[in-house]
């Protein structure tokens, strides 16, 4: 079952990735464990392909040797077939019974099971927060973009050109069930499309108030909205690291599992 996935990323390698996160489900649909797609060219897929968030998916897929995370494995993107939506129906019961048996304590406990994804019920959350961070592609992405936005000319059909970069990033500072206080930045997709959405929409005459239009209301969804309505669940996706003894985990993902309360 498909949980969420990542705002697309330049990749010197593979051109442009998104990494998938879902729970591997047996063969009468009952999880057996977290499980992270990558990389995969989300955007290059058949439109029959492209999984939306909590659809159910079969697909051949294999253990990545490259990456020592127990949690990743490639995908063969042309064996995707999507088998059903998920229902969000009864206040998400059927998508609790995916979900919340996978449910860790805290980022803590899931770095002592050697995990690198996983699921937490943060204790409270303090603050939203958004900051601006760079509006360019570094240049090594941005060669790759060059590249992608010529073959673009030659090909108009090619539907992986003119990646925006978002200059802005997005998350939460909350205290865990340990104690423990983080702040985490969201790589959800949806919440990029929200800010771009809001942003073509403004009415404002130039992109200065136009960005200043979006934020507004992005935080209105992230921190009126999401943080006293809804009830969230936070995904931990620990950025890919050499491996070691003791592994070191830096970039925490956020993505919101829900859109209502479970």
């Amino acid at each position: 079952m498909i949980a969420t996935k990542t705002y697309p990323s330049i990749s010197v390698k593979y051109k442009e990735t998104v990494c998938t996160a879902g729970i591997l489900l047996d063969d009468n649909e009952k999880p057996l464990q977290w499980i992270r797609i990558y990389p995969i060219r989300f955007r290059e897929l058949e439109i029959d392909k492209r999984y939306p968030r909590w659809s159910i998916i079969s697909a051949k897929i294999e253990k990545n040797e490259k990456d020592y995370r127990a949690e990743s494995f490639r995908i063969d993107d042309t064996s995707i077939e999507i088998i059903k939506k998920v229902s969000t129906e009864n206040n998400w019961a059927d998508i609790k019974k995916l979900i919340l048996p996978l449910q860790f304590k805290s980022p803590k406990e899931i770095k002592e099971q050697k995990k690198s994804l996983g699921i937490i019920k943060p204790l409270s959350i303090e603050k939203y927060f958004s900051e601006p961070t760079e509006r360019e592609w570094n240049k090594k992405q941005q060669a790759v973009q060059d590249q992608l936005d010529l073959f673009d000319l030659l090909e108009p059909s090619n539907p992986m050109s003119n990646l925006e970069k978002i200059p802005y990033t997005f998350g939460y500072k909350f205290t865990d069930c340990d104690g423990i206080k983080h702040k985490y930045t969201i790589s959800d997709w949806e919440i990029m499309q929200l800010y771009r959405k809001c942003r073509n929409k403004s009415k404002f005459p130039d992109l200065e108030l136009q960005e200043k239009d979006a934020l507004e209301k992005v935080r209105q969804k992230l921190e009126n909205s999401f943080m006293h309505d809804k009830d969230l669940y936070f995904y931990n996706l620990y950025n890919r690291q050499s491996q070691s003894s003791s592994p070191k985990f830096y970039d925490y993902w956020l993505s919101i599992p829900t859109y209502s309360k479970i």
